[in-house]
């Protein structure tokens, strides 16, 4: 029959177990956390490309960021709201045919929080556009864009453009 090994052996064996498995557990967190952040740049790139997209005056090049399903909601400064991407695109269509400049810029404080499919982007901006017949404007505004993750591809589902109403 065997003797059990003492105390002093097992002291050592247990802890060697303790940081392995806290070593491991760390691991898939930097990897969880190295996903996010990889999923997060992407996020920025596919805004970045949103708000180069918008500024060609084309809504054709801004549809591929977002999802054409009927009954989907869009808020944009005016009117106040759209019903699907199909009315905003032809509202818009006609809408920029009233500019000769029109340029959206984003600003430095773009924020993303994602859960699973789903992702929240919150950014300010600033719009330089020229009317042709009023003129200059200048506008300050706020933008929130909900996107759903569709095989590889993130799209808008939901989108909200408005300004302050005081400065």
């Amino acid at each position: 029959m065997k003797t059990p090994p003492p105390k002093a052996l097992l002291r050592p064996l247990l802890a060697a177990a303790i940081l392995i498995a806290i070593s491991l557990s760390g691991s898939a967190r930097a990897g969880k956390r190295a996903t996010g952040n990889a999923a997060e740049a992407g996020l920025r790139k596919l805004m970045a490309d949103y708000y180069k997209a918008w500024n060609t005056l084309d809504p054709e090049n801004a549809g591929r960021f977002y999802d054409e399903a009927p009954g989907l909601v869009f808020y944009d400064i005016a009117p106040l709201q759209y019903d699907g991407w199909n009315e905003y695109k032809r509202s818009l269509k006609s809408v920029f045919t009233q500019y000769s400049s029109f340029k959206l810029i984003p600003g430095n404080d773009l924020k993303v929080r994602r859960n699973g499919r789903m992702a929240l982007v919150t950014l300010t901006l600033h719009l330089s556009a020229v009317h042709k017949t009023n003129g200059p404007l200048e506008l300050d505004a706020r933008h929130t864009a909900v996107l759903e993750k569709r095989g590889d591809r993130w799209l808008i589902v939901h989108e909200h453009i408005s300004a302050p109403l005081l400065g």
